[in-house]
């Protein structure tokens, strides 16, 4: 058996952890704390009704909308 057969989980570590996802980890985690301590209320005109609803939730929904959109236009297509 050659060294070229025996597989090792060393690699797949490595391709699993790479930079690209650790940055988008740190940034996940920042954009967590930043919703987390912003609490108030807040006014929110949307087109014509205007809302009144704490910023986290706000924030958390632009999060959700932009990750949507983001794999949306980013996701691999399988072929």
């Amino acid at each position: 058996m050659s060294p070229k057969d025996v597989s090792s989980d060393s690699g797949r570590a490595q391709g699993w952890l790479t930079p690209g996802r650790i940055v988008v980890g740190v940034v996940v985690v920042l954009v967590i704390v930043f919703i987390c301590v912003n609490t108030s209320d807040v006014t929110i005109r949307m087109l014509i009704p205007e809302v009144t609803m704490p910023l986290w939730f706000a924030l958390a929904a632009m999060f959700l909308i932009g990750l949507g959109c983001g794999g949306y236009v980013f996701r691999r297509r399988g072929k």
